[in-house]
């Protein structure tokens, strides 16, 4: 690599250790002939999905968009910041995984809502809300009455 300041062509990598979220390499780097010293990052380039909208329009991927929507529907709930980010990340990581170029922003919706049953129902219920569009009470309550019925003890005869 061309050192930045004098721009001879050699450097030497004199240390080389992973990022903080131990996607990259960081690198420092020695120039011989300036004596100075440089840091460089690595990454593997990856492609972020499109995500597809309802109606029709097409954007990229956007992890913040999501960690977004997340916080809203976690608002005044017992759940951490970082458990959010970890969330958005894994369904970011599992998109980029599966290297389709395009994927439905239903899919991704479905997926967030699988994870908010999982970790807060409320959350879960006030996302679904939103996602869902409800437009009346009644579908609040069919959806309610499903999240209680999976939380109803087996009958015993």
């Amino acid at each position: 690599m061309k050192c930045p300041f004098c721009t001879a062509p050699d450097t030497k990598v004199s240390d080389s250790r992973l990022t903080g979220d131990g996607f990259g390499i960081r690198r420092r780097r020695f120039c011989e002939a300036c004596r100075r010293r440089f840091t460089t990052y690595e990454w593997v380039q990856e492609t972020i999905p499109v995500v597809k909208k309802k109606d029709g329009r097409r954007e990229p991927f956007d992890r913040q968009k999501l960690l977004k929507g997340l916080t809203l529907a976690c608002q005044k709930r017992p759940i951490s910041r970082a458990s959010l980010e970890e969330l958005a990340l894994g369904i970011e990581r599992t998109l980029i995984d599966r290297g389709d170029p395009e994927v439905d922003g239903r899919e991704i919706g479905e997926r967030v809502m699988e994870a908010l049953e999982k970790l807060d129902r409320v959350a879960y219920v006030r996302f679904a809300s939103v996602y869902r569009n409800f437009q009346d009470p009644h579908q609040f309550l069919e959806e309610l009455k499903r999240l209680i019925d999976t939380d109803a003890p087996p009958s015993t005869p």
